[in-house]
């Protein structure tokens, strides 16, 4: 199902020389994949309103683009590496760095237990930390944590997402890590 949904919106039905790329079916996987999109987006930028602007620009760049998918089943890799794009492009045009917000701990969230040692204080501090030197790291450093921990995404999905072998991925992550280790612990200082 998916596949001809893709293949619809990519050439779309109709007669020959018509331009009859299926919208509709071009607007269905865009409503299954802009939350995630946009929470990637937001993830990597830290701000709502470029994640909104990069996210807008992802589906308008794949719309535009979408003759380039050679193979339907590679879609979700194909419209990630754009959304990653997006960001990049987003950030360039920031010019500058923020600080970004993302709250680990929702101190209205009660499904969590509180730790009677660990004062909500304490806790967002660390939050805050952790926004800090998560901020801190290069767009890509970010894409690939945010992939892979956030999303849960295996190396094999990201190499795929990325266009990279996943030995590269593998090496990326394992730099991501070590980049956000060495600046939490500049944080604690």
């Amino acid at each position: 199902m998916e596949r001809a949904l893709v293949e619809r919106a990519r050439r779309g039905v109709g007669p020959p020389g018509a331009d009859t790329r299926d919208r509709d079916a071009f607007d269905a996987l865009v409503r299954s994949r802009v939350d995630a999109v946009y929470r990637t987006s937001l993830a990597i930028l830290g701000d709502p309103a470029d994640a909104a602007d990069a996210t807008q620009e992802t589906f308008v760049s794949a719309w535009c683009h979408r003759d380039a998918l050679r193979d339907p089943d590679l879609f979700d890799a194909w419209l990630w590496r754009i959304s990653l794009n997006a960001c990049r492009a987003q950030l360039r045009r920031r010019g500058r760095t923020r600080i970004r917000e993302i709250r680990l701990l929702d101190p209205l969230d009660d499904r969590e237990p509180a730790s009677p040692e660990r004062s909500l204080a304490d806790r967002t501090a660390d939050s805050d930390a952790f926004d800090r030197a998560f901020g801190g790291l290069s767009v890509d450093d970010r894409a690939v944590l945010v992939l892979h921990h956030l999303q849960n995404r295996p190396v094999s999905e990201i190499a795929a997402v990325l266009g990279a072998p996943e030995g590269t991925v593998k090496s990326r992550l394992h730099r991501a890590r070590a980049a956000l280790e060495s600046a939490l612990a500049r944080e604690s200082r």
